[in-house]
This record gives structure tokens, sequence and C-alpha cells, in this order.
């Protein structure tokens, strides 16, 4: 989706929104500008060469989500809002990319709706999956439609594991009841039938099972639950995780201002990634450069476009010697690679 989001539309679409919450002017163009900024310096590496993207959103960018967003609402209170009422949609549930309708079969034509949804924009196509059996999947829930209501249920791919955490795993204790906490608060804050509380109380049960732990830690988990936290700590430390050895420096935050977070060391990532030497000359690539006379420690600053510049290109570097005649000069010549006499300090372009 994010590749196909419409960028020349976002700063107006923008502009609208901050006027429309009645945002400081200033603060509306630094927000308009930065925006600008995320939109046009979109470049990304691939099998070694350099890419920009001429259109749409970067996959991967912080960013991408938000501004998605932002174009999203946008087309759902002009174009959408005007399409539902068209079609009598009952109901219209979005999640990102992910949108739940709900429709009377007798009044709506789903293929027609589906139409128009994709004449919104020539590059966001929409598709469409119908219920089976009266059930669809939406997101992690499982509904099902019955004669008078809705009847929700906790939903896992196919490819699902019960794969968390091992209680035996040499990681912080936080880390292993963080995904545990996930699953045990998700069962209670849907809005499950009393049925399905059960099954998935057994199914955490199972996982707890699988991964070597006990299964009163639920039981524990719900009291804690039940209590209402009054903690004012705001600042953060962060360890990395070794032993448990490592909880003899921690305790001393206990009764402090401060919180203590872990990281570890040995995640998949740093297990299966190869160490590759880059043999790359640093000034082969695009980057900040800086010049400094060797007479007058006088510096010249500046980027370059390509390695180019300092290759089959010649730069003249005209520098102010700030001696007593004012009016000398020192001019610098390259007629290949920087010359060794001078003092270099090269930062690759981010």
């Amino acid at each position: 989706m994010y590749a196909n989001i419409s960028t020349s539309k976002l700063t107006t679409i923008i502009e609208k929104a901050c006027q429309d919450n009645h945002i400081d002017e200033k603060i509306k163009l630094d927000i308009i500008k930065l925006t600008n900024t995320v939109i046009n310096q979109n470049c990304f590496q691939f099998g070694g060469d350099t890419y920009i993207q001429m259109e749409g959103l970067t996959m991967g960018a912080p960013t991408s989500s938000i501004l998605s967003e932002f174009y999203l609402q946008h087309l759902e209170t002009t174009n959408i809002y005007n399409t539902l009422l068209e079609h009598n949609i009952v109901g219209y549930f979005r999640y990102v990319d992910d949108i739940l309708i709900i429709y009377n079969h007798n009044k709506t034509k789903i293929e027609g709706l589906l139409k128009c949804f994709n004449t919104l924009h020539p590059k966001l196509e929409f598709t469409i999956e119908k219920e089976t059996d009266e059930k669809i999947n939406f997101l992690d829930i499982t509904v099902t439609r019955k004669p008078n209501h809705f009847y929700i249920d906790i939903y896992r791919k196919p490819t699902y594991t019960d794969a968390i955490i091992p209680s035996d795993s040499c990681h912080p204790f936080e880390h292993k009841i963080a995904a545990i906490r996930y699953l045990n608060n998700r069962m209670i804050s849907y809005q499950l039938p009393p049925e399905g509380v059960i099954k998935e109380h057994n199914k955490i049960k199972r996982i707890l099972e699988n991964n070597k732990y006990d299964t009163s830690i639920l039981k524990t988990l719900n009291n804690k639950n039940q209590k209402k936290r009054n903690d004012e700590r705001t600042q953060w430390a962060k360890f990395t995780y070794t032993r448990k050895g490592t909880r003899i420096i921690t305790k001393l935050f206990k009764n402090t201002n401060i919180k203590v977070s872990f990281t570890t060391n040995n995640t998949i990532e740093k297990l299966l990634k190869t160490e590759h030497q880059n043999t790359t000359n640093k000034y082969e690539k695009c980057g900040i450069y800086r010049l400094t006379c060797p007479t007058c420690n006088m510096k010249y600053v500046g980027q370059t476009g390509s390695h180019t510049e300092f290759g089959s290109v010649s730069i003249s570097v005209i520098l102010n010697t700030g001696t007593e005649n004012p009016s000398s000069l020192h001019t610098f010549w390259t007629t290949g690679m920087p010359s060794t006499k001078w003092k270099i300090l090269w930062k690759p372009c981010t």
C-alpha cells in the first residue's frame, strides 16, 4: 500500500488537517517542510546500488504508516463516506489496510461497492474476501454471524505455532512474561462468550506447558491486573542481560525513580547474520567532505552528489587564509582522488 499512496496530495491534505485543528502557523509550516523532506529524500540501497523512489511512500520507513493513515482518512471523509451511503452499508471498520464491512445482501450488491472502491485511486487496488459458513477472519478474530448477534473468537493462522520464549531460555523474565501477558490480556479484554474464554484459556495453558512454564502464572497475572498501579517513574536505564547475575546490579535501582529495561545479544538476527568485510573505498561514495588547508587551517565543507566529483571532475576550493593579508587566497585543485597532503574528513550521506 505504501508505494501506491499519492504523495503529490499529501502536503495539501496535511495542511488542511492543521487548519481544521487550529495548529499554529509556524508549527504547520514545519510539519509541511518535514513531510516534503521525508517524501522526497527516500533513498535506499539494493545490491550495492543506491536508488531513489520516484512515487509513493518508502517501505519500512517509520513515517510511512502515519502519512498513509492521513491519506486514507482523507479518502474516508470525502469519497468513501458517500460511497458507503449510496450502497446502504451497515458497518465499516478499518485497521490500516484491512477493512471489515457489514451489509444486507438484499440491499447491497457487494461487487458494485468493490468496483466503486477501485475507482477511488488509480493505484490503490481493493480485493474482497467473503464470509464462509457465516464466518470471516478479521485481524486476530473470527467473526461468526448469528441470526440476532455476532459471535467472536480468537483467530490464529494455520501456520501458527505455540512457540514463545521458553522458560529455560537465558532471557530476562520481563521478556518471557511479555508474550504470556499479551495472550492473557487479549483473552480478558476481548468480548468473548463464556465458552470462548474457556477455550482460549485452555489454549494458553497448552502454550505454557509446551514452553515449560508453570500454568499457575496465569493466576498471578490476573491478580496483578486487578491492582491499580501508581508508578510515577519516568526515567529508564537499559542493561544487556547476560545471566541472572545482572539482577545484582539492576536491584540497586529498585527504590529509585529509574525503571530498568533489558536487551539481549543472543537474538536470531545476530546468530544467523554473517559479517561481511566492507572493502568499498569511502571516497567512491557520495558524502559530505571537509578539506583543511595545511597552511592556515581554514576549512571548506561540501557535499558530493556522486563519486565522480572526486574522480574525473576537478574541484576548485578557494579559501580565504585569514592571515595578515586578507586578500591572499589559497587555491587547491584535485584531478583525481583527494591529495594525501590535505587533512580530509569524510562522512557518507545517509
